[in-house]
């Protein structure tokens, strides 16, 4: 036996072909599978009270417990089958460890969700003894088979992403495959043994090896249903943002009301500033700010009842903003060192200085477009030029918030001056002020310069938050 691995699990799910795995490691001398091990229903099998000398309950109460005894006294290499509904301590252990050997075991996942029905509606989960056998038709429930295939991917994706940023790799068997003789000896090969089988285990049978037309009662409901996913992804709004992480050091917090305002950058940060000072009748800089996660926390648990909110901006006038305020402006807060950059590597037909009198609206109307045209590459990663928070998918920037905590309520700019009242009045405050708009743009407004085509050039740039967040055309 190689020493490259200390123990192995196989990240299976219901009805993949686990057990017939399982039954073929084990017929190997120097691997142990000791069944779904940390299943929160059951210790390895339905029928057991512990796996080598450690009861439930002791696993339940310490699971690492569990998988150093399987470590250190199974027969030979020792593993165990883990599903996406098991002990998600294990995952913590397990997936950093690189002593920790990877199978990841696939299937079809509509031949998966049909046996799995006809399991339940049988009571039948293994097969021994042909002659036993229990037949069934199920019916074929979109919505359930739909929600099941989420979370079977929602894992997968998991699995995959975790092995990827730790640098490790898994061994990738499908249910078709560990009918191979020859993969399963690849599979112990990997394990670190050079034992070979000569033919399988097959004391366990197919439990339902008919069409599935035989098996489904509505097959023609489930064709039509079928039809209508996108198992390729094609709908999908490409995205190659890095992820963003939640920017906690900018979220601001009421000086007594118990409001949390998690800023979207370029959006209206100002303006809602000064709305929470105004709530309690104190200087706009002296809002707490600049907390980690560790105070943000302490302050959460201080204020119970708190809220927390963001305020989103169209995509066009949020655009328009950073780049008369970062790009073509210059001064304090400016991005001076992009700005070169973007007029002498990328072209783009913006003053050297500050814009003077030939500076005209048409002028500036290109001079934005070609900004735009600069973000779709940008954000497509093509550039060496960073995606700032400043002008990143507002999509992006929430999914980075929620990495530390999601905001309770998310309101488009032009509500404002309805839903801030509202969000104050549930943290007790019975005359709120109302919020102001937003100044007007410099040196041009974008009402001076905005029709379709900027529109429809902004759309396919930002389309993720267009769909994302419903946005229609900019008025």
């Amino acid at each position: 036996m190689s020493d490259a691995f200390d123990y192995f699990v196989v990240f299976a799910e219901m009805r993949t072909g686990s057990n017939f795995l399982e039954n073929n490691l084990n017929a190997f001398d120097g691997f142990e599978c000791h069944g779904e091990a940390f299943n929160p229903y059951f210790i390895g099998y339905p029928n057991r009270t512990e796996v080598l000398g450690i009861t439930q309950a002791m696993r339940d109460a310490d699971p690492a417990r569990l998988i150093d005894t399987i470590k250190t006294q199974s027969k030979g290499l020792g593993g165990f089958r883990f599903f996406h509904d098991h002990d998600r301590r294990v995952l913590d252990i397990c997936l950093d460890d690189p002593r920790c050997a990877k199978v990841i075991l696939t299937r079809n996942p509509v031949d998966s969700f049909v046996s799995w029905k006809i399991a339940q509606a049988t009571g039948q989960w293994k097969l021994t003894n042909v002659k036993r056998r229990k037949d069934s038709k199920i019916r074929f429930d979109a919505a359930e088979f739909e929600t099941h295939v989420a979370q079977l991917q929602k894992f997968q994706v998991f699995l995959l992403n975790h092995l990827q940023t730790t640098g490790q790799t898994a061994f990738y068997v499908d249910y078709e495959d560990i009918q191979s003789v020859d993969v399963i000896n690849g599979l112990a090969k990997f394990l670190g043994s050079d034992e070979c089988l000569d033919e399988l285990d097959t004391s366990l049978k197919k439990q339902n090896p008919s069409a599935l037309q035989s098996k489904v009662s509505n097959y023609e409901e489930m064709e039509r249903s079928l039809s209508g996913l996108d198992p390729f992804n094609l709908s999908r709004t490409p995205n190659f943002e890095p992820r963003r992480g939640p920017a906690v050091p900018g979220y601001v917090t009421g000086a007594r009301a118990p409001l949390l305002y998690m800023p979207v950058r370029s959006g209206p940060e100002n303006e809602v500033r000064a709305w929470m000072a105004a709530l309690d009748e104190v200087p706009e800089g002296t809002l707490p700010t600049h907390l980690n996660q560790k105070s943000l926390r302490q302050w959460k648990r201080r204020n119970k009842g708190h809220r927390s909110f963001t305020v989103l901006r169209h995509p066009v006038a949020r655009v328009h903003d950073v780049f008369c305020s970062k790009i073509l402006m210059q001064g304090p807060g400016t991005y001076h060192d992009i700005r070169k950059v973007l007029r002498n590597f990328h072209k783009l037909p913006i003053p050297g200085g500050e814009p003077g009198n030939e500076y005209d609206r048409r002028a500036h109307r290109t001079a934005f477009m070609s900004f735009v045209e600069f973000l779709r590459a940008n954000l497509a990663g093509q550039t060496n030029i960073r995606i700032d928070a400043h002008w990143a998918t507002q999509a992006a920037v929430i999914q980075g918030m929620a990495q530390f905590s999601v905001p309770d309520m998310v309101i488009r700019e032009d509500e404002m001056a309805t839903y801030l009242p509202v969000l104050a009045s549930q943290v007790g405050y019975t005359k709120p002020p109302c919020p102001q708009a937003a100044p007007t743009d410099q040196p041009f407004d974008l009402s001076d310069i905005y029709d379709d085509e900027i529109e429809a050039l902004v759309k396919d740039v930002y389309q993720r938050d267009y769909m994302m967040f419903g946005f229609g055309p900019w008025n």
